[in-house]
């Protein structure tokens, strides 16, 4: 089977976390800003989008060269082979992004890569006119920085985020690749207590029962290859068998609660459909009245954090009392994400550690107490 130059694309900031999850599953890495890449074949194309739980999307690099003038974009484009990746009814949406480069103008970077592709096809075809499209989607991709093109085809569809767990309700609550990510900065595996005490939908609990339980993240969901023509329909079906021999049954507790009934009702129907509501022990309780007599684990939560004024001020009220109830816990791990500078003044401790990410537009901040080294 062939081998194909991959790479996973992840949020800022989250490029380490994904390039040990594909270590661990055994590739050799190289990273960049935004990117990880590998290489593998087919099954290792299903592997990955079976198993990264911190990346957005794995990719194939299908050629990479310099252009400094739509000509070359042109030409280069129309030098590649794509019947051999397209078939003649293909659906190949363009997504283009340009970053410090002489082609600037996005929408004419994807024309002129769409155009290129549909003149080659149509001559390596024999057709005459428009190809119709009707067939099924190769999402391509055109990336420029400083004047290097990257062509690309993306094997995953929709985010990795989506696992299919989620319902949705009027909140914001974070992306389970995020999540993910967030408790894979932690020294969380399952073997010690797991605690988010303001656990609103439930993401952060549920995946961190998913890591405890060794679920392969995207199980229940298709991808973007399944339904490519060259793609060997075997392998899907084959890897997700071979991911349920390799679950655990057995975890330390994890517990989650909220103020809110109705959010944790929220969250217990995506613990359902993620398979792993009898493995979280949900509460509602206030943080200021939280108490737990587990020792040793790790404590994440996600709190309010008050863009606008007034909620500022009760978000701040909050971090108070998060100082007052978790603080003492120090035989845990704790890590707290907020876009509020301020955070350790209210919490009344200044954090080990501080790392910086994107929510969104937003930018935060994890704070991270580490147990014993206080």
């Amino acid at each position: 089977m062939s081998k194909y130059k991959l790479y996973a694309t992840m949020g800022a900031g989250f490029e380490s976390i994904v390039a040990k999850e594909l270590q661990n599953l055994g590739y050799e890495t190289k990273t960049e800003d935004g990117r990880v890449f590998f290489e593998g074949d087919q099954a290792d194309i299903v592997r990955t989008n079976l198993w990264l739980r911190a990346a957005d999307r794995v990719k194939i690099l299908l050629k990479e060269f310099k252009a400094t003038s739509f000509e070359q974009l042109y030409d280069e484009t129309y030098d590649y082979d794509w019947a051999m990746l397209l078939p003649v009814d293909a659906k190949f949406p363009v997504k283009g992004r340009s970053v410090k480069s002489k082609l600037h103008s996005e929408p004419d970077v994807q024309s002129i890569v769409k155009k290129a592709i549909v003149n080659k096809m149509t001559d390596q075809y024999h057709r005459r006119g428009f190809l119709p499209e009707t067939g099924s989607e190769y999402p391509l991709d055109v990336h420029i920085y400083k004047d290097r093109v990257r062509l690309s085809l993306d094997t995953t569809g929709p985010s990795l985020f989506k696992r299919g767990y989620r319902v949705e309700h009027g909140g914001a609550p974070l992306k389970e690749n995020f999540a993910a990510g967030l408790i894979e900065l932690t020294p969380f595996d399952g073997s010690h207590p797991f605690i988010d005490p303001m656990t609103g939908s439930g993401t952060i609990p549920i995946e961190a029962a998913l890591i405890a339980k060794n679920v392969a993240p995207g199980l229940n969901r298709e991808f973007a290859f399944d339904n490519f023509d060259w793609f060997n329909k075997e392998l899907h079906p084959e890897l997700v068998a071979e991911a349920k021999t390799k679950e655990k049954k057995e975890h330390a507790p994890i517990m989650a609660s909220d103020i809110d009934q109705s959010i944790l009702e929220i969250a217990k129907v995506n613990a359902h459909n993620a398979g792993v509501l009898q493995d979280i022990r949900f509460k509602q309780v206030a943080v200021k009245d939280f108490a737990t007599d587990l020792e040793n684990g790790v404590i994440i939560a996600n709190p309010p954090y008050g863009k606008r004024l007034k909620d500022r001020e009760a978000a701040e009220k909050i971090y108070e009392e998060m100082g007052q109830t978790l603080r003492p816990l120090t035989s845990f791990s704790q890590y707290y994400l907020t876009s509020d500078p301020n955070f350790e003044k209210y919490f009344g401790e200044k954090a080990t550690k501080k790392r910086k990410f994107f929510n969104g537009n937003l930018r935060t901040d994890y704070y991270q107490y580490w147990a014993n080294q206080r």
